[in-house]
């Protein structure tokens, strides 16, 4: 994108790293909030998200100028949403502009007529001249008495109550339109700059957040006693705190929408190592939110998108480790959790005080030993397997399974509101491995399951569409069920969770059930349809083409 001349206020198209240019608009940041070195750039919020970021200035385009343009090349609906936003919030704007000066015009024609209908004609003022001082005063009196009254009930009601009062909707609740067009403020930022979009509505902020945890992040911490369950009522209007009979305190954005909000980057440098479907969202939104991150991945070519945005590259894990305070991975399997420790990798870079944080879905026995040989070597450890796919990953929402050495979670407070939505703390080390392998064999149990409710639909003559209309209609109605369904429908299965990474999921979980001689037979029976669409060359697809399984 050129270089164009932009000022606050200004309504812009931003393009930040691999997403498409987003419409918002420049503002001042938080006060908290650093401005990045280098190149000059703006604060942006953007429309139809309550994402924000630091704009390098050769990312952003005016938005009229270019409005044609980059509708002719995004054609997603959440991207269409966010442009009827602005337009939305342009009419608004607008209609509020000319109502002002309606009014203003308005108040200034009944004060000049007030004042003709006041002042003395020269052949009143000889007449007046003739009449006691008395007499004078007393009719000044009531005509400044009558232009008091009159401009009383005129404008006694400000423009924005008499444009409430014309407006024939009820009051209460808004419509869901104008609730999808207000972009929520983070907690640290008070206010809108002068300009087209003065009169944006902003969420009211959440007074005394708790410490280092952005309102919009849900931290849970596991404790070691059983407490009954307890429910307190929030102490503002944002949180909640609940004890569950688990013994699991937990404090919850009542919001569910929200996402990260204004975050704090923390100063201590950040390594990472792996730039897969989940990897790539995470490093972007660390870079995003302003940590400092220096990046590995096996295939060197994948940094070059991250290094453009700012990050730094790592030449080897050893080398991340060692110049990175916190490291965190993110691998495929067990093979390569194990794999990056090795020759020129993490334990080469470990020494005292050093904290790594493996983000991979492994099982218990591998993460334990991994915990081990780094604390062996003087550092900290931490596992933190995360839940959710590339969307979630992209959009920061995922939920993040932690357990190992709590100071380590709480240092990491804003990497996991960055990548994030919900962190939980669960205790010692190989808890969150147990907990990520039991959440993924029901992910895993039930797309299979949906790719057979659909096939069955199919061989019986029924419509697949009215199917998916009936479940959506339903209990089972989920952000999940429908696009699984839509991937299968539309016969898309480009990868947003590998088939072949939900069958090792189902395969460790099975191994889990066993060590304790637990039975998993549901997981076993998904585990066979997924292996047979493995046989049919589904393995880089993503995991609804486990549907392949069922029709051939």
């Amino acid at each position: 994108m050129a270089t164009v001349s932009l000022r606050l206020g200004d309504l812009v198209w931003g393009k930040l790293g691999r997403y498409p240019p987003w419409p918002g608009k420049i503002v001042n940041p938080p006060k908290d909030l650093k401005k990045p070195r280098g190149k000059k750039c703006f604060f942006v919020k953007f429309f139809g998200t309550e994402d924000h970021a630091w704009i390098k200035v050769e990312q952003l385009k005016p938005y009229h100028a270019h409005k044609e343009e980059m509708i002719k090349i995004n054609k997603g609906k959440r991207f269409q949403q966010a442009v009827d936003a602005v337009e939305e919030f342009l009419r608004r704007a607008k209609g509020k502009d000319q109502t002002s000066s309606h009014n203003s015009a308005d108040d200034k024609n009944r004060r000049n007529s007030s004042e003709e209908r006041s002042r003395p004609s020269s052949g009143d003022e000889k007449r007046k001249l003739s009449l006691s001082e008395g007499k004078v005063k007393k009719n000044v009196g009531e005509g400044k008495k009558r232009v008091s009254s009159g401009s009383s009930e005129r404008g006694s009601k400000s423009p924005l109550k008499r444009a409430q009062e014309q407006s024939p909707r009820k009051r209460g609740r808004p419509p869901k339109d104008e609730k999808d067009l207000t972009i929520p403020e983070s907690s640290t930022v008070k206010g809108m700059m002068a300009g087209p979009m003065a009169a944006f509505k902003w969420q009211p902020t959440v007074s005394e957040p708790v410490k280092d945890a952005d309102p919009h992040f849900h931290h849970f911490l596991l404790s070691q006693t059983e407490k009954p369950a307890v429910c307190y009522q929030a102490i503002t209007k944002k949180l909640k705190i609940c004890e569950e009979e688990t013994g699991s305190t937990s404090i919850q954005a009542a919001d569910s929408t929200a996402v990260n909000g204004s975050i704090t980057p923390t100063d201590k440098k950040i390594g990472f190592l792996g730039l897969g479907l989940m990897g790539s969202g995470i490093v972007s939104n660390l870079l995003k939110m302003g940590h400092t991150v220096t990046v590995w991945n096996r295939t060197a070519e994948k940094c070059d998108l991250f290094i453009q945005e700012g990050a730094r590259l790592g030449r080897t894990p050893a080398e991340v480790v060692s110049t990175c305070d916190i490291t965190f991975a993110c691998v495929s399997d067990p093979k390569a959790a194990k794999d990056v420790l090795g020759p020129s990798g993490v334990l080469q870079g470990i020494r005292p005080g050093k904290c790594y944080v493996d983000m991979s879905t492994v099982d218990a026995d591998t993460v334990t030993e991994l915990a081990q040989v780094i604390v062996s070597r003087g550092g900290r450890f931490l596992e933190a397997p995360v839940s959710g796919n590339q969307q979630l990953s992209n959009d920061g929402m995922l939920v993040i399974l932690a357990a190992g050495d709590r100071g380590l979670y709480e240092d990491c407070s804003s990497c996991f509101q960055a990548m994030g939505k919900t962190s939980f703390f669960l205790g010692e080390v190989g808890n969150a491995a147990k907990m990520m392998l039991i959440v993924n064999m029901v992910q895993g149990s039930f797309m299979a399951t949906i790719a057979e409710g659909l096939t069955l639909a199919q061989v019986t003559g029924q419509s697949q569409q009215t199917l998916l209309d009936i479940l959506n209609q339903g209990q089972l109605a989920s952000i999940f069920l429908d696009q699984k369904c839509q991937n299968i429908l539309q016969g898309n299965f480009k990868p947003d969770f590998y088939l072949k990474y939900i069958q090792k999921d189902l395969r460790l979980a099975i191994a889990l059930g066993d060590a304790v001689n637990h039975p998993t037979p549901m997981a076993a029976a998904a585990n066979e349809v997924y292996k047979r669409a493995k046989a049919l060359d589904q393995s880089d697809n993503d995991m609804s083409a486990v549907y392949r399984a069922y029709i051939h």
